[in-house]
């Protein structure tokens, strides 16, 4: 199995690391130092972030390796994945290895492997308030940028180069334009930018590298070689491999300087057909592995003696990168792999899954199934990448990592095999409806009430069924009757297997306070406090105890509301659970309580909380959305916030169009309607009066992306983003989008 890191204290990441993807490779020999350009690099040691950017083959990875041998400072060094394209996981990648360079404070990791902590909010400025902090004068490397599409890892990574401390470096490596604000780095003096161009060799750089590679070149041929492929580092190289299988330099094409089209030919034509059938075999077969040891080629590849061919291939070819410097672990240089791999996938398609299906075998034997997902994504495995998704979804969603669970659902969505594992769309679900994605809940509820109503097979399971009946009482698609029989059954069931659940309680409460029945719901919220404490996720105890604050709200108990409202918060401070529906629900009631207890500055500060991510608090569970914003409405009207509160009872007014049935809810509504038809409100409506949708698109306008950019990522049109930042700017007295931002962060609407 591919090297671990030892298990972490408490302090740690929270799962086990990649230990080679911390690795700094070594060096090989054969490598030409490029003297001139480390010079430049080493010469610049004061500013503080080196952008490294240039198409494959460039020998981005080996120049900046040259550069940490010869440079005093330590470097932390993180090879980027598809794996790290969720925030919590790239970040903890990236403290990791500064925490090995110098000690980096708790809360850093505590925020790390908090499953609720906000991104932007805690994780990012902690990270790069703790590197800001570095006594030792150290240089962050990180390779391969260009697989990072996640907006909030890519913003992160800007905040971390926004606070490198004096004497220190961040160095970014990518094929591709880099998640920074250039033209202000540029201006400032605090960028230095090495391109193709800088990496292009020189004619004498490439003539040591032809003779390096010990291929039979002359000097009298360096002028042609170098002509054809214009001093591309990796063509060069593929040059000389092809001559020493028996290759011409004369075969060498003119513009093999980095066109996938002419590089493919030239490995077919002559680098491929000069080598050996078997090491032609074990090259291509072996190309479909992201990372390789001997062991894992033996057992995957189906070549007989694999382990020990491989051996000899990892010390004679310079395009196997070492990982490791004990020789273990390998990968192909970037664009070598991929084009061996376009050759195997053109002669012998069928091969691929085979080998990513024994790869997989290989890493869950070895009890690694988050080694095993990436290969069983890449093959296709419908039913192997449910399997795993269901088994993993318990670690990988209390690590707080749900983009990586959004993106294997979406995949299974995609291949038609979400359904092939029936907790898989439960789960989705149930992470849709907190995250407050309407639009996918909705579309899940149907499929589980398809089950509920059949009787399917899919719910033969009591733990399942009782899961499909807690999804369907929280979406209360039929009324509060029906709410209180599934939250009750699902109860029972709970129950009859040793598991009395307080998410479930609590949903018995909340179908109790519907009825009207407060004192049987209060006696629940109440036990569901003690049963869910230390055992069960924070949001929902938080939420229990939320309800007791409302339940007392209502009696006019404001001494009981006020100790319970502050315990659903403080819960959810002391865990570092910040982006969860529960912290709407409880900034909505502390609100509610200092609004009337008169401490205006204080209900003013949980307003602005509750408002700012009620985004997170959607018709997917339409009771709590519903009761929080008439707390919300309640409060801005007792602050006199007639405009924020028409805002915000609108978007009760819209839950209850798709929800009617929500019990006591809908008189309540009809009373704060009937309250605020009576109050005059401001001509202009103020930050306070930002919708959901706003709230959606505030947070893009600080990224680089632009309006299509944000659209996609929002899946709405590019008209209506721009619809929505016209009145954003309206709402928040700005004409521009730094203007915004700058105003955004002044509310404490935004971070920064």
């Amino acid at each position: 199995m591919g090297p671990r890191s030892e298990p972490r204290d408490e302090a740690g990441a929270g799962f086990d690391l990649i230990e080679s993807k911390l690795t700094r490779p070594p060096l090989r020999a054969g490598i030409v130092g490029r003297e001139t350009l480390l010079e430049r690099a080493l010469d610049a040691s004061s500013t503080p972030i080196v952008s490294v950017v240039a198409p494959a083959g460039y020998g981005k990875t080996t120049f900046v390796v040259q550069w940490a041998e010869r440079d005093p400072r330590p470097f932390a060094w993180l090879a980027v994945d598809e794996r790290d394209d969720d925030p919590k996981t790239l970040l903890s990648y990236v403290a990791e290895a500064l925490d090995r360079v110098e000690p980096l404070p708790h809360r850093v990791f505590d925020a790390l492997t908090s499953p609720a902590s906000s991104v932007p909010g805690t994780i990012a400025p902690r990270l790069a308030s703790a590197f800001a902090a570095m006594t030792v004068p150290a240089v962050l490397v990180v390779d391969d940028v260009q697989l990072l599409h996640d907006v909030e890892g890519r913003e992160a990574l800007a905040v971390i180069a926004d606070n490198v401390p004096a004497g220190s470096q961040v160095v970014l490596v990518s094929r591709s334009p880099l998640p920074l604000r250039v033209g202000r780095l540029r201006a400032e003096g605090r960028l230095l930018e090495i391109s193709a161009e800088d990496l292009t060799l020189t004619k004498d750089e490439a003539g040591r590298l032809l003779h390096a590679a010990d291929a039979g070149f002359v000097d009298a041929q360096l002028d042609d070689v170098y002509a054809r492929t214009e001093g591309w580092p990796v063509g060069l190289y593929l040059a000389a491999l092809a001559h020493r299988y028996g290759g011409s330099w004369g075969g060498v094409p003119s513009g093999l300087s980095g066109d996938d089209t002419f590089v493919a030919e030239y490995i077919r034509s002559e680098f491929l057909n000069g080598v050996s059938d078997p090491q032609r075999r074990l090259l291509m077969r072996a190309s479909v592995l992201e990372r390789m040891s001997a062991a894992l080629c033996e057992a995957a590849l189906g070549l007989p003696g694999a382990a020990q061919s491989f051996q000899e291939l990892a010390h004679s070819n310079l395009l196997l990168v070492p990982l490791d410097h004990r020789g273990d672990w390998y990968r192909f240089h970037h664009l070598f792999r991929d084009l061996l791999l376009a050759e195997l996938t053109r002669i012998d398609p069928g091969i691929v899954p085979v080998i990513r299906r024994r790869a997989a075998d290989w890493y869950l034997d070895r009890g690694l199934p988050e080694e095993a997902m990436p290969y069983a994504l890449a093959g296709e495995d419908v039913q192997r990448v449910a399997d795993l998704t269901a088994q993993l979804w318990s670690p990988v969603y209390t690590r707080g990592q749900t983009s990586t669970l959004q993106r294997w659902f979406a995949w299974l969505a995609d291949h038609e095999g979400l359904e092939a594992q029936p907790a898989n769309v439960l789960n989705a679900a149930f992470l849709a409806s907190t995250l407050g994605q309407d639009a996918p809940a909705e579309r899940l509820l149907q499929v589980v009430e398809g089950w509920l109503d059949s009787d399917s097979d899919a719910l033969a399971s009591p733990w399942v069924r009782a899961l499909a009946l807690t999804l369907e009482a929280i979406a209360c698609p039929h009324g509060v009757e029906r709410m209180r029989a599934d939250a009750d059954e699902a109860a029972r069931l709970f129950v009859s297997m040793g598991w009395p659940l307080a998410s479930a309680l609590n949903l018995q409460a909340r179908a109790r306070v519907l009825q009207g029945d407060d004192e049987a719901a209060d006696e629940m919220f109440a036990e569901a406090t003690v049963v869910g404490d230390g055992r069960e996720p924070p949001d929902v105890v938080s939420s229990s105890f939320s309800g007791r604050a409302f339940i007392a709200i209502g009696r006019h108990e404001w001494r009981a509301a006020s100790e319970f409202s502050r315990s659903a918060e403080s819960l959810l401070r002391e865990v570092g659970v910040e982006d969860s529906y529960a912290v709407v629900v409880a900034s909505a009631t502390r609100a509610r309580v200092m609004q009337h207890d008169g401490d205006i500055a204080g209900a003013r500060q949980e307003l602005t909380v509750a408002l700012r991510r009620r985004p997170l608090l959607s018709s997917a569970i339409p009771h709590l959305a519903v009761q929080t914003r008439l707390a919300i409405v309640h409060a801005q009207l007792g602050l006199g916030d007639s405009a924020g509160a028409r805002t915000v009872l609108e978007e009760v007014d819209d839950i209850l169009a798709r929800r009617p049935r929500l019990g006591t809810l809908v008189a309540e509504a009809a009373e704060a309607r009937a309250l605020l038809s009576g109050v005059a409100g401001p001509s202009v409506a103020g930050a306070s009066s930002l919708t959901t949708a706003e709230l959606r698109v505030l947070p893009m306008l600080a990224t680089q992306l632009s309006y299509s950019e944000i659209a996609s990522q929002l899946y709405v049109s590019k008209n209506t983003v721009r619809s929505q930042v016209y009145s954003l700017f309206r709402k928040l007295g700005a004409t521009t989008r730094t203007e915004a931002v700058t105003r955004s962060r002044q509310l404490a609407l935004l971070d920064g």
